[in-house]
């Protein structure tokens, strides 16, 4: 019983670390993005905003398979 409400109270601060990277995501020039290395000028993507991409896909895979955990655990 203990691994449902670990995966419960996993599942609660995963949503919310999702929540807070997307929210963190930028526009066009503004937010995480616009503190990067390149000017957009030049034609490329930020290494920030790159790895904020990079982390904001690992974090949502990790909520997903531990949604499934739950269901299988319910």
């Amino acid at each position: 019983m203990p691994w449902l409400q670990i995966s419960a109270v996993l599942q609660v601060l995963l949503c919310a670390a999702v929540i807070t990277l997307v929210l963190m995501h930028s526009g066009r020039e503004a937010g995480m993005g616009g503190l990067g290395f390149t000017p957009h000028s030049q034609g490329g993507t930020h290494i920030v905003e790159r790895n904020l991409t990079r982390l904001t896909v690992v974090v949502a895979v990790i909520l997903t398979a531990n949604t499934v955990a739950l269901f299988h655990l319910l």
